[in-house]
């Protein structure tokens, strides 16, 4: 009965298109999008708010593929790829309002240790620092490790790759997913929780969500609900064949139910936050990330709940960091201006012509390519979960933006057809 409900309420809604015609249209141009041979998609789940209310839900594709085979829904969970890291951040403004957290603080107060690029020792690094991908840690020595590593010797044991030696902390942009492991860690100390309940506790809960950053914890139906992610290429290559099968890449629980990092037995809460990856590992469906849009866009509030204060969701949003020509790696002209968390897309980036200026985030791993975009002034976002790629992304190059091709099709069709009406 609550499945048969639930879809529905995926009719009605998309009904609700201004009219079921423009609702049909759009279902075609998406499923088309996803069946495009020269960019096939194992699955698809889309959702666009208009005027603070959603406007538009659809799937299409599978959220196994196989002896397993089960489509995808408007309750399937995918891994989110780095938009985590701005779910994670939502939990970190709500330590700020309890005081735990301060944004302009030396991080090291929060640890319990110094925290210092080495080549720039006098320079503190704060947690705004490390929101804004400014902070000068780097990728190059990893960014996620096991319960049994102490994230500190990563951090202070003199290993190279982890430290800029040419811009410190404050100086300069390069996107880096370190910072959230080490967020992730602050959160940790302050809290005395192990983070994967902590977010449990702090966005998940209060806001009826389903999912989390550990499906070992998952219940039954929760699991069964989880997408799994494909490529047409094996794990360990980089070989792509288009005409081959989909391949599993993660989260492949039709196989092997999902299992607690190795030693998490002995794992010593703040010692590590990478373990639960604050960075890319949260499992969410579009559906209740559609429910947090419209939390944003009500100001934090969610049925009547104050999940955030206004004022963090406006500083969370507002401009921390934009390019001047010389102060950042902008990944292709992808990264302009950046927000506590958030990346913020002007005019032009993110729909083909134009008229849909935004903050959120992007996704990408694992065959995974997602995108959370939100017009909090206006009331108009969208958010669209690619389930798996069958071409190699690179050749499917977007025509005005950094994105994939792909992901432009979706957005302005989505933007055309359930904001504007078109």
């Amino acid at each position: 009965m609550k499945r048969e409900m639930q879809a529905l309420m995926g009719m009605l809604l998309m009904a609700g298109v201004s009219g079921g015609g423009l609702a049909a249209t759009l279902d075609q141009e998406l499923a088309a999008i996803a069946a495009d041979p020269a960019m096939p998609l194992a699955s698809l789940s889309v959702l666009a708010v208009r005027g603070g209310k959603v406007q538009y839900q659809y799937q299409a594709g599978q959220r196994r593929i196989g002896a397993h085979a089960a489509p995808a829904r408007a309750d399937t969970l995918y891994r989110i790829a780095s938009i985590s890291k701005m779910m994670t951040t939502f939990g970190v403004m709500r330590l700020v309002e309890q005081h735990r957290l301060a944004l302009d603080t030396d991080v090291g107060e929060f640890l319990g240790y110094p925290l210092r690029n080495p080549h720039f020792p006098d320079k503190a690094i704060t947690l705004r620092m490390l929101l804004t991908h400014t902070s000068s840690l780097r990728d190059e020595a990893g960014y996620s490790w096991g319960a049994e590593v102490a994230i500190r010797d990563k951090l202070t044991g003199g290993e190279s790759g982890v430290w800029a030696s040419n811009a410190g902390p404050g100086a300069y942009f390069t996107y880096t997913n370190l910072n959230w492991g080490v967020i992730g860690t602050i959160m940790e100390k302050v809290s005395g929780e192990r983070f994967d309940r902590l977010m449990k506790r702090l966005l998940l809960e209060p806001m009826g969500l389903r999912g989390g950053y550990n499906p070992a914890e998952f219940s039954a139906a929760e699991i069964d609900d989880v997408a799994t992610l494909y490529r047409k290429r094996a794990v360990d290559t980089e070989l792509w064949n288009p005409d081959g099968p989909w391949i599993a890449q993660v989260d492949d629980y039709s196989a092997r139910p999902p299992v607690a990092p190795a030693n998490i037995g002995n794992y010593v809460i703040g010692s590590n936050g990478t373990l639960f990856s604050p960075t890319g590992g949260l499992r969410i469906s579009a559906s209740d990330m559609g429910k947090i849009m419209l939390m944003l866009i009500h100001h934090g509030q969610h049925q009547g709940r104050q999940i955030l204060q206004a004022e963090s969701v406006a500083l969370m949003f507002s401009q921390q960091w934009k390019y001047d020509g010389g102060n950042g790696d902008t990944y292709r002209g992808l990264y302009q201006s950046w927000g506590l968390g958030s990346q913020r897309f002007g005019d032009g980036s993110l729909v083909e012509g134009g008229g849909f200026s935004a903050a959120g985030h992007l996704g990408e791993a694992y065959g995974l390519i997602s995108t959370f975009v939100v017009d909090l002034e206006r009331g108009n976002g969208m958010v669209s979960l690619i389930g798996g790629t069958g071409a190699d992304p690179e050749r499917n190059p977007g025509r005005y933006s950094a994105m994939t091709r792909s992901e432009e099709r979706i957005l302005t069709a989505l933007y055309r057809r359930a904001i504007l009406g078109q």
